[in-house]
């Protein structure tokens, strides 16, 4: 049995084919510059293809993916009627899906009335499943699988903002969280690797990338998250802000002559690493230029690694102890610097990250901390896509 699993994007269609039978990924790839000149790169094991061809739209984006799929020398299907159903990443559920659904067209129209909580993403989300809809026949399956779903536990406690009550009712403003499917995975697999039940266990996972949050996770349930309305609260990160001060928001307005559209683009695309830095928003690039002496980039990583301490420290105080504490993302997976940063005043927890195991790590499962460690500290590479897999055979009750 083959699950297709799509996270689009506004200009890009990612894309991953996966063989159920043993969560093996036959083909994946990546079609980008959509709207623009267009670019594929599709990978099979290890080969990858990369060429230029025209993507006016999703819809020839899916056309080109189809071809590439079933035909000429690099054919993984004979025709698309291998694939049992299409998983698709949708950011954004509002308080109206707690759960992977199957798609339909009222489905469709209720995203389309929230995109307002989503600008950036659920748009884009639903074109590509339109298009989607359209290169398929009816008879495949389409499910939507939300980043925020995950996070539907959280309690009113931690949702709920101390802003005046009716603008929850009026315009349901509240905590949503995303990342949901990665800090799904990871903490499951934690628990794996542990030997443990998920159920018993406290576990904070730190999804770190350019976009980046933090999830407490008691027994299975996420019990909070750092992300809020929308993916722009909590840490600072590549180019988003992160938490500050709300007058910020209306000082910067009112001194810099920024109308809403302005102050969303300075917080949203040019804050973070790169607008402390003021050189960029590529981790690796930063640790480079730290360890050349670049001040405001040694500062950048200290930044993170002082939030993550406090977010890790808080949530482990929340949950009332914490039994692991879960690296991932591409800087997560990757960054010894930041996971060394995040962890070095965890000792009073408990928890002292081993330098030899933890130095030039990069995206093993890993327990990073000393034998002695009463909490330990994992690598654990994040695999979304085998989430929206797995949800999409269960939703679409595939056999």
């Amino acid at each position: 049995m083959k699950i297709l699993v799509i996270n689009a994007g506004s200009s890009s269609l990612k894309y991953q084919l996966v063989e159920m039978s043993n969560e093996s990924v036959i083909a994946k790839g990546l079609c980008e510059r959509i709207g623009l000149d267009g670019r594929i790169v599709h990978q099979i094991g290890g080969e990858k293809i990369k060429y230029d061809v025209p993507f006016p739209s999703h819809q020839q984006a899916f056309e080109e993916l189809v071809k590439l799929l079933t035909t000429g020398d690099k054919a993984v299907i004979s025709d698309m009627s291998e694939i049992a159903a299409v998983g698709h990443r949708v950011v954004q559920g509002g308080d109206r899906f707690s759960d992977s659904a199957l798609i339909t067209e009222e489905m469709l129209s209720v995203l389309e009335s929230i995109t307002d909580l989503a600008p950036l993403h659920n748009p884009a989300n639903i074109m590509a499943i339109r298009a989607c809809m359209k290169v398929f026949s009816k008879g495949v399956p389409q499910v939507a699988v939300f980043d925020t779903s995950f996070h539907s536990s959280i309690p009113e406690k931690a949702f709920i903002y101390p802003i005046p009550y009716e603008m929850y009712e009026k315009h349901r403003i509240r905590r949503y969280g995303f990342h949901g499917t990665s800090h799904r995975y990871v903490s499951a697999r934690v628990a794996e690797l542990m030997g443990k039940p998920l159920s018993q266990l406290k576990v904070i996972t730190c999804h770190l990338g350019n976009g980046s949050s933090v999830a407490a996770v008691d027994c299975g349930k996420s019990v909070d998250t750092t992300m809020g309305l929308t993916p722009l609260e909590g840490l600072g990160m590549g180019t988003r802000c992160g938490s500050i001060d709300p007058s910020i928001v209306t000082f910067l307005m009112d001194k810099e002559g920024l109308d809403t559209k302005g102050i969303n683009d300075l917080m949203n695309k040019k804050s973070g690493y790169l607008g402390v830095s003021g050189l960029t928003n590529d981790m690796r690039d930063l640790e480079e230029a730290a360890e050349k002496g670049h001040a405001r980039a040694a500062l950048t990583l200290d930044i993170l690694g002082y939030q993550l301490l406090k977010y890790i420290g808080g949530f482990a105080a929340a949950m009332g102890g914490v039994d692991a504490v879960v690296f991932t993302g591409g800087i997560g997976e990757n960054s010894d610097i930041i996971r060394a940063k995040a962890c070095e005043g965890l000792g009073f927890i408990g928890l002292t990250v081993d330098e030899k195991i933890n130095n030039g790590l990069r995206s093993k499962e890993v327990d990073i901390t000393t034998k002695d460690s009463k909490v330990k500290a994992w690598v654990v590479p994040t695999n979304e896509e085998l989430v929206i897999a797995r949800d999409t055979k269960e939703v679409a009750k595939l056999k």
